[in-house]
């Protein structure tokens, strides 16, 4: 979390999503008192959202004007029951198409029928409206198309109940009150890694010295002897690294597992505005080009139409907090694409874009911007996982089994593996990625018990 002028903005984690009971970050921040008075509240943990919490929203389209709420809301309404019904195909032998959006792409083809007459004006509409759909869905699942989301596996994925809520002070300050519990300098930070070494007999200097199996090697040369490690480094860092990275390389399981599941980026541009131009109440702008449809291909051209990715922007609440913030979410290669522009360019394009969709081409522009790119991060090289064509949910688990693998091998376990990607139904997740902490710390310690029931 960076605190901006007066407020906050989040460059990574933003919401907890699903703030229930079975939701251990909400449960902690819970404890912790770190929640504001409404996201505590008995009925919004009982909110089914689907993982798609219903916000005031208004949708502007390419054409300058406010689009029919009530025609957005039936397309809206529409792709999130074809998007329901995905979940028929878990364990499905013989799914009708490997993606989630191949499928899409055929039930939206076949229920949108093309109309007759003056009808055609509200076909177009859906279909734009589908579209944006589209690309909200590849933020949530970290994406670049729905097409590289398997479609058998993607129902495994669970959704809790709840309300989505923000942390006050950052999600950091969960961090950091888990931070204080632990003795003063046991955590070590700015510490990369550049090997680890395992399977190993590694001596400490002394006469009776006890031998290690593990040798961690940071980049500053510094090195540290260990009996276990817990590895939770993003899965986009192990894709590109982990066969230098681990010494001898990972069992080609492992290796596989890494290579078939999907990592990809989703990152947010945060605009500050000196006034707001839209109304108080509002807490999502939504974003629809008319022009475009699921059922036809997409412009190529990176440089000339990355900015169309962008789904619309969230309006950070309080404005007495954070001031006049917008925070645009964009995923995939046309996010990627925006990492390597300047602030500048950045900014230039989204005050073309927000003329554009408002019809006001003297709308002021906004006074600063700042943007995570989580896909240029060396450690990272992206934001979060999914379960890609050609993947499963079995993938999740293997990358999650810890080393040796061998349950006849009487050596203590050397490598384990935790972080989102290693959870099988809450990948993506910061609450998939603490269970996975605790399943780790509990599989060397049995007698940890995890602070929250899990």
């Amino acid at each position: 979390s960076l605190w901006v002028a007066s407020g906050l903005a989040e460059m990574g984690a933003h919401w907890i999503h699903g703030p229930s009971p079975g939701n251990p970050v909400f449960c902690l921040a819970s404890r912790y008192g770190l929640l504001g008075p409404e996201a505590a509240r008995e009925e919004n943990q009982q909110v089914e959202a689907g993982g798609h919490p219903p916000m005031p929203s208004v949708t502007y389209g390419s054409s300058g004007k406010v689009l029919n709420p009530k025609a957005v809301r039936e397309a809206r309404d529409l792709f999130y029951t074809l998007l329901a019904s995905t979940r028929a195909f878990q364990g499905s032998k013989e799914p009708p198409w490997p993606s989630v959006g191949e499928y899409m792409r055929a039930e939206i083809a076949r229920t949108v029928p093309t109309m007759a007459g003056g009808q055609e004006d509200s076909r177009r509409l859906q279909l734009a409206v589908l579209a944006a759909c589209l690309k909200l869905e590849c933020c949530i699942s970290g994406t670049h198309s729905m097409d590289l989301v398997g479609l058998e596996p993607f129902g495994e994925y669970v959704s809790l109940p709840g309300l989505d809520c923000t942390f006050p002070g950052g999600y950091s300050s969960l961090a950091e009150r888990l931070l204080s519990d632990l003795p003063e300098g046991t955590v070590l930070l700015n510490k990369a890694v550049r090997t680890v070494q395992w399977q190993g007999s590694f001596r400490e200097e002394g006469d009776d010295a006890r031998v290690f199996p593990v040798r961690v090697e940071c980049e500053d040369g510094d090195v540290f002897l260990a009996d276990h490690v817990i590895i939770t480094v993003p899965l986009g860092f192990l894709k590109e690294r982990h066969q230098e990275f681990f010494q001898p390389p990972l069992p080609e399981r492992k290796a596989q597992a890494i290579r078939n599941l999907g990592f990809g980026t989703n990152n947010k541009i945060f605009l500050e505005f000196e006034q707001p131009f839209w109304e108080p109440e509002q807490q999502l702008l939504e974003v629809v080009w008319e022009d475009e449809s699921p059922l036809e291909e997409p412009s190529a051209d990176l440089e000339a139409n990355w900015f169309r990715k962008l789904i619309g922007f969230v309006v950070l609440q309080p404005p007495e907090q954070h001031g006049h913030v917008l925070c645009g979410f964009i995923a995939g290669k046309e996010s990627e694409h925006m990492e390597t522009l300047s602030d500048a360019e950045v900014l230039s394009a989204m005050t073309r874009l927000l003329r554009t969709m408002t019809g006001n081409p003297n709308l002021p522009a906004p006074r600063s911007v700042l943007r995570s790119r989580w896909h240029s991060a060396p450690y990272t090289r992206g934001s979060y996982s999914y379960v890609a064509v050609g993947s499963s949910g079995d993938d999740i688990d293997v990358l999650a089994q810890p080393l040796p693998e061998d349950p006849r091998d009487p050596r203590p376990l050397q490598l384990l593996f935790a972080g989102e990607a290693t959870h099988r139904t809450f990948y993506s997740t910061t609450h998939g990625a603490l269970l996975s902490g605790w399943r780790e710390a509990e599989r060397l310690n049995p007698a940890l018990q995890a602070p929250v029931p899990a």
